[in-house]
């Protein structure tokens, strides 16, 4: 009778389309346009983030960013309770001084070419973005962006870019005003009770800003639930990147600073591309529940790494 019921059960399952194997749910990381002018990123059907990349927007950014247990853990847009720096938006990439044009601050756009889904759905899904840094007095393109993102179901993002000088030389002075960067909830920031710890040990702002490190975390509470984001650097970036981590919230990293984030100790280094000539750089955010220590950081890092080199491969 057993045996009878067992079989009647098997059998319904795979005249329904199914086979028993698939009940065996599986993490799943979906990307779908919404309105032509942003993705929904999503993982196992809930938010993970939005990708805003309509023409009228002084750069594509990405927002709002939530974790596995729900949390919003960036920044609203135009949050008027905490208004500084505007142009802090979600998850961007951005940086000034670039052959003098101030794209951190806004001052040049960032335009975007192109957005393709290169895999819509998976255990990772992908895209890949074109974007011109536009010259405001010329419009003319100073570099063009060519990244690919991953998004891991851990919510692990991978952002992978190479600038390429397009209308002739290019310089990215030293500044302390970039690179890859994400605003913190209001109730994150450290100056309200949030915590910064880097894989070293190192803590607090005062400690990690302007330093070198695989990854620094910025963990606080929101909405009475501890979350946290997590900036990490390429072992292969073309120098070790410094941080740019302060109290009120601000959370990013650059290559482009050595004086600047030294206060002066180490010499300018700017970067100079001929035309046509390239530059890679990878940077991971990893968005997690919990605070540092209970967000297995280190192994998430390793994953970053490893999945870089299978790429490269």
């Amino acid at each position: 009778m057993i045996v009878r019921l067992f079989l009647s059960i098997v059998c319904a399952v795979v005249l329904s389309g199914y086979r028993v194997a698939d009940a065996v749910a599986t993490d799943q990381v979906t990307i779908r346009p919404a309105d032509g002018k942003t993705l929904d990123i999503r993982i196992n059907d809930q938010p993970f983030t939005t990708f805003n990349f309509g023409e009228t927007l002084p750069k594509p950014f990405f927002l709002p960013v939530t974790t596995q247990g729900g949390v919003v853990v960036n920044r609203a847009l135009g949050d008027a309770s905490d208004a500084d720096h505007p142009h802090h938006k979600g998850i961007w990439n951005a940086i000034d001084e670039v052959n003098g044009v101030k794209f951190w601050a806004e001052k040049g756009r960032i335009v975007n070419l192109s957005t393709e889904i290169i895999r819509s759905s998976g255990a990772t899904a992908e895209i890949r973005i074109v974007n011109a840094w536009q010259n405001p007095e010329s419009g003319q393109a100073e570099v063009e962006e060519t990244a690919t993102v991953t998004i891991h179901a851990n919510r692990l993002m991978v952002y992978d870019m190479t600038f390429k000088a397009v209308h002739g030389p290019v310089v990215f002075e030293d500044t302390k005003e970039g690179l890859f960067g994400f605003r913190v909830a209001p109730s994150m920031k450290e100056k309200n009770g949030g915590r910064v710890t880097a894989s070293d040990g190192s803590a607090t702002t005062a400690k990690c800003w302007g330093r070198t490190f695989s990854w620094v975390d910025y963990s606080g509470e929101v909405g009475g639930k501890t979350v946290g984001v997590t900036i990490m650097d390429h072992p292969k970036n073309f120098r070790p990147s410094r941080y740019h981590v302060r109290d009120y919230g601000l959370f990013s990293i650059s290559p482009f600073g050595e004086k600047a984030y030294t206060n002066g100790a180490e010499e300018a280094k700017p970067v100079q591309l001929e035309q046509g000539g390239t530059l890679r750089l990878r940077y991971a955010l990893y968005i997690h529940d919990g605070d540092a220590a209970a967000a297995g950081i280190p192994a998430v890092w390793q994953q970053f790494s490893e999945a870089s080199k299978q790429a490269d491969q």
